[in-house]
């Protein structure tokens, strides 16, 4: 009986142990706006199933030809938050990885992108649909300081796009090798055949700065901002630019070029920085 006893408190410890470690989890909601299922990733810390409190979230942007698991799976994304946490360098937090693929088998195509477009509203899913969504079914703080957004390449200009236009929604933004103003609008025809691209022209961040007023501005200016491009990016130009127009509008923002390129060597050795930036234990 005593051995039966043991092995049953034995069986509970490993047990409680293994629901109090992190995991990442691979979701599915439903949207009425774009009349599809999408599908997301998100990362859950240590503790999170027994916690009392709510959580910091992260919002986690992949790039063009990419999904929603691209950052966990080919971004060591578990074990550098794991680490990040443990080391006390950042707060527990939730990590959200949304999709916005196209519908080619390359990923790309028709439905890729995170903006409007004819059809396919993704912007107005992901304010009014999506981030509801994740603050109603997870254990999540919802004012602006708790939330942050951060992304690579398609994802970098997503996430300052998303924090140029909704600037009451996020406290901290990051992009990696963003896609800020790679477009001009001469060199985009029809004939391309990507609504994305033209997407990417009608929402440039650097145009953005150059006609946003003075109210605008201001509203920049309530978020930290965070912009990371490698020496050797085809995108390093156009960060470049988003750096400059900042500098010229007053808007403060931590600018790193780094040895690399737009590869998943360069992101995933962003990561750590994402989530300080994001959410960082203050001193």
């Amino acid at each position: 009986m005593r051995k039966t006893l043991i092995s049953l408190i034995v069986s509970a410890f490993f047990a409680t142990a293994a629901s109090a470690q992190s995991r990442i989890e691979e979701l599915t909601v439903h949207s009425e706006i774009l009349n599809a299922d999408k599908t997301y990733s998100v990362y859950l810390p240590d503790g999170y199933d027994t916690a009392t409190e709510r959580f910091p979230v992260l919002y986690l942007l992949h790039g063009a030809f990419g999904q929603d698991n691209n950052w966990h799976k080919m971004g060591n994304l578990q074990a550098q938050a794991d680490e990040a946490i443990k080391e006390g360098r950042v707060r527990p937090m939730i990590v959200v990885m949304p999709d916005a693929r196209g519908t080619a088998e390359n990923l790309a195509g028709e439905n890729m992108g995170y903006f409007n477009v004819e059809g396919w509203n993704y912007e107005d899913f992901f304010f009014q649909e999506f981030i509801p969504h994740i603050d109603a079914t997870l254990k999540t703080l919802s004012d602006k300081e708790n939330r942050a957004i951060a992304g690579l390449s398609m994802g970098g200009g997503g996430s300052v796009v998303y924090g140029q236009r909704h600037p009451e929604m996020f406290g901290a933004v990051y992009s990696v090798s963003g896609l800020l103003d790679n477009f001009p609008k001469n060199s985009v025809s029809k004939s391309y055949a990507v609504p994305f691209l033209w997407s990417v022209v009608r929402t440039s961040p650097v145009e953005f700065l150059q006609t946003a007023k003075p109210a605008q501005i201001e509203a920049l200016r309530t978020i930290r901002w965070f912009v990371d491009c490698g020496d050797t990016d085809f995108l390093i130009r156009p960060n470049l630019n988003f750096f400059s127009e900042m500098m010229r509008a007053g808007v403060p923002l931590e600018f790193r070029v780094r040895d690399g390129a737009h590869s998943w060597k360069y992101w995933t050795s962003a990561v750590p920085m994402i989530l300080e930036h994001s959410f960082p234990v203050k001193k």
